[in-house]
């Protein structure tokens, strides 16, 4: 069985004090996940660059940042430079993803593609060499708290046969809904990487970040 990553994500956390939940949640996490979002491409708003250059210095986990803006190639450098590991972008961010991609590789971050619900995981297959992380999102981007979508547990599985099909090292992550509850038939599906906020910065066992996120590695710890 894979080794299975988890990537909480900050826009569950609370603002006012995300340099501490950061520090909270490192013990027990792989990475940090950084949802940033334009009000453009998806319907919120949330933090840019100069706010993840402030957070670098609180842990050195690498930065799993999901650019959810349009367009996206002229922010690339700027959240590279804010210290960003790992850059994931959506197709329709930007009509020359291919270029896209190349770009945040030159650039020495690690290169994501996001899918949304709605979007073919057919679309990505000419991608897979520039790729280095796999998103598939199982709720609609934009807001934290959704329920997940089992419709989308086809495409995890579908995605990693691609995956492993392919001749490169790439990591299969999902977002969106994932508990307790979720997490097992995301794993049982072929994910590398779990991204959650409500299972962990808001439960019932709030501020025990370690139990929670335990929880969702469940009897694959």
């Amino acid at each position: 069985m894979r080794p299975i990553q988890i990537s909480p994500s900050l826009l569950s956390a609370d603002f006012a004090r995300l340099g501490e939940e950061i520090k909270a949640v490192e013990p027990f996490a792989n990475m940090i996940h950084i949802d940033v979002m334009d009000g453009h491409f998806v319907p919120n708003i949330t933090l840019g660059a100069p706010v993840i250059e402030k957070l670098r210095s609180w842990t050195a986990l690498p930065f799993d940042v999901h650019l959810m803006i349009a367009p996206v190639d002229p922010f690339i450098k700027d959240f590279a430079s804010a210290g960003a590991d790992i850059l994931t972008v959506h197709p329709e961010g930007n009509p020359h993803i291919y270029r896209t991609l190349q770009t945040i590789r030159e650039i020495g971050c690690m290169a994501g593609i996001a899918l949304n619900p709605g979007t073919p995981l057919e679309l990505i297959k000419s991608l897979l060499p520039l790729v280095d992380l796999v998103l598939i999102m199982t709720v609609n981007p934009g807001f934290g708290g959704q329920a997940f979508l089992d419709t989308q547990l086809k495409k995890i599985r579908d995605a990693r046969v691609l995956i492993d099909a392919s001749d490169h090292e790439i990591l299969l992550e999902v977002d969106g809904g994932i508990s307790s509850t979720t997490a097992p038939l995301v794993i049982e599906a072929g994910a590398d990487v779990l991204v959650a906020g409500n299972a962990i910065f808001n439960t019932s066992n709030a501020r025990n970040y370690g139990h929670n996120i335990k929880a969702l590695r469940g009897k694959y710890e």
